[in-house]
């Protein structure tokens, strides 16, 4: 079965562009969430990003994430929060947000971090970089997981591609910079979902 797609914005995405962009590349297969990667964006800057992908995501059916900031969410509008900040950053999220909105567990590197995370009330674990090279610990952890446990996880594959592209059993497949260094984002989407028969 194939696995849900989960879209991570680029950290260097602008505002007043990026949109379009994103707009091209949500069309191009059917993504379940969005999150909007911080990197190194001031507090205005993150807020001005989140605003307008916010609009895109949500019009095209992505349930659209906040890293880290469950007020900016709530402000915004935004359907959760990924975290990144461990068991008592995840604690508070919960506490803020369930059940109305997702709260989802990133920063995960050990099998410890993961099941203290997946008993707390939380939609997913997420495994694997938000941006930089894929680690084969992350895929066998979410593997592992996968075979283990319900709550629903995530595989993040920064340099996904067709015909490597492997969730390895997790029920979601992050995907983002492989697609925004592309000539074509639109495309390179498009023939990652044909290889893993993800339809539009």
């Amino acid at each position: 079965m194939a696995p849900q797609l989960y879209l991570i914005t680029p950290a260097t995405a602008v505002p007043e562009t990026f949109p379009a962009t994103l707009m091209a590349v949500l069309n191009a297969a059917a993504f379940s969430a969005l999150l909007v990667s911080r990197g190194t964006l001031d507090d205005a800057a993150y807020a001005r990003l989140a605003a307008a992908i916010i609009n895109v995501g949500q019009g095209a059916g992505c349930a659209v994430l906040i890293e880290d900031d469950i007020a900016l969410a709530k402000r915004l509008g935004a359907d959760g929060v990924h975290v990144t900040g461990g068991p008592e950053a995840i604690a508070d999220a919960v506490a803020a947000l369930k059940p109305s909105m997702i709260v989802g567990a990133g920063n995960v590197h050990s099998r410890h971090d993961a099941m203290t995370a997946g008993e707390m009330d939380i939609d997913y674990v997420f495994f694997g970089p938000l941006e930089g090279a894929t680690d084969p610990q992350d895929a066998d952890l979410a593997q592992w997981w996968a075979e283990t446990f319900e709550v629903p996880g995530v595989l993040s594959l920064p340099d996904a591609a067709p015909g490597a592209a492997d969730a390895r059993g997790a029920e979601f497949l992050a995907l983002s910079h492989s697609l925004w260094t592309a000539a074509s984002p639109a495309a390179a989407m498009r023939a990652i979902a044909d290889d893993l028969g993800v339809s539009a």
